[in-house]
């Protein structure tokens, strides 16, 4: 779990744009996986086989969300002001390039949970994940085409939005915390038991 937590939870982040609701797909879909590894078959990699498990319980997720909001009222969404800022742990940097790496990630995040779903989720496997074109199109189901398609068209929109400075943030868009990676790995453990 702990050799693919970050790259699960970016995947589930980038379907779902909340870093809790990503918390807990994931750890339903370690379950799904763990419930399921017999009839993994190695044709693809561990790491795409979990992808496709955790996109499909986000997916699900979404479809159910949407389902709800049809019949309840949304509520408003948050300002920029409320959308909490993921602590930069690199304390070897001064203060002032930590700052502007910080506000470089948390600008880089709102513009790409911005984007349209189907060009967010290819961007952040793709980019920020660094997996393959046919990694990603396996783990989405969908033409490596469409993958490519896809991920032009989102650079294009994030570089229109946020001009250079989308690559100078891009690694650490959505870090992924020691702390929350220990979170998700007891959690799981504890429900198998």
């Amino acid at each position: 779990m702990r050799r693919h937590n970050r790259t699960l939870f970016r995947t589930a982040r980038a379907i779902l744009r909340d870093d809790a609701e990503a918390e807990d797909a994931l750890q339903e879909a370690y379950l799904h996986a763990y419930e399921a590894i017999g009839n993994y078959r190695g044709e693809a990699k561990l790491s795409t086989w979990l992808a496709r498990i955790v996109a499909n319980e986000a997916l699900m997720r979404v479809r159910k969300r949407t389902r709800r909001a049809a019949i309840v009222p949304l509520q408003a969404a948050a300002s920029e002001d409320e959308i909490n800022e993921i602590p930069d742990d690199n304390m070897d940097d001064s203060p002032e390039r930590s700052a502007q790496r910080s506000e470089m990630r948390r600008l880089l995040e709102v513009e790409i949970d911005a984007l349209p779903d189907d060009y967010r989720v290819v961007f952040v496997l793709r980019a920020v994940e660094e997996l393959s074109v046919e990694e990603t199109a396996e783990a989405l189901g969908i033409p490596q085409a469409t993958v490519r398609t896809r991920l032009f068209r989102a650079r294009s929109l994030l570089r229109e939005a946020l001009a250079s400075k989308i690559d100078l943030a891009c690694e650490e868009a959505f870090s992924f915390a020691g702390e929350r990676c220990d979170r998700i790995v007891a959690h799981v453990l504890e429900r198998m038991k």
